[in-house]
């Protein structure tokens, strides 16, 4: 490949070579140096010889992906590339719970005052986000494609209103005694309710903000218990 490039990267130099085999071979190496030199910006490295080296450089060698047990991937991806759900019929039994939250920001303090005041025209929005978020933990499974649909022992969702900030802020915890874990769960309990407080909010204000989505806690399976820094 690399003599090919040559070829026609230097036509004049290498007919040089197959058309005066008697021509002077050190001024012949010499005019392709220079032009090599002008174009790549320094001469080529050369042999003992002083022969112009045109060997190829050694291909990478490729490392097989899968030949680390520890290697961390995305367990819903194929090793042909292809979505899959999980087999869990190997894991071992054991206590899950998550915890989740989010926060939904009203944007102004008249509509702060609607919601604390419940005055509202849809009606209770705390009361009617929390069995929302509560239906929705239960719902994962029909709304997430691959998770499992697992059989939960516990569901919680809490909202608080934020005064300072103008906002209802969100914790939701799912818990279930199984194979896989909760966090889908609890993070579906806290955006449904968030989008919840938004539906009955959207007609008093368009500024509403559903932010901060995220896990704050999860234990129980093979990899134990973790929790957010702060």
């Amino acid at each position: 490949m690399f003599l090919r490039r040559i070829t026609a990267t230097f036509p004049s130099s290498i007919r040089c070579f197959s058309s005066n085999g008697g021509h002077d071979l050190t001024a012949a190496i010499a005019e392709l140096n220079k032009e090599m030199e002008s174009v790549f910006g320094e001469t080529p490295p050369t042999d003992l010889s002083g022969s112009v080296n045109l060997s190829a450089a050694p291909e990478p060698q490729l490392i097989p992906r899968g030949t680390d047990e520890n290697e961390q991937r995305l367990t819903h991806i194929s090793r042909t590339g292809e979505a899959q759900m999980v087999d869990v019929s190997s894991k071992g039994i054991s206590k899950r719970v998550a915890i989740a939250g989010c926060k939904v920001l009203l944007g102004s303090k008249k509509v702060f005052d609607l919601v604390s005041e419940n005055q509202v025209a849809k009606g209770d929005v705390l009361s009617v986000a929390k069995i929302a978020g509560i239906s929705g933990a239960k719902q994962t499974s029909n709304l997430i494609p691959l998770c499992h649909n697992i059989s939960l022992t516990h569901v919680r969702v809490d909202l608080t209103l934020n005064e300072k900030a103008f906002s209802v802020e969100i914790e939701g915890e799912a818990a279930s005694t199984g194979k896989t874990g909760v966090e889908m769960e609890a993070l579906t309990a806290v955006t449904i309710a968030g989008l919840t407080v938004y539906d009955m909010c959207k007609a008093a204000s368009k500024d509403i903000e559903i932010t901060d989505v995220r896990l704050l806690h999860k234990s129980g399976g093979k990899s134990g218990s973790w929790s957010r820094k702060q």
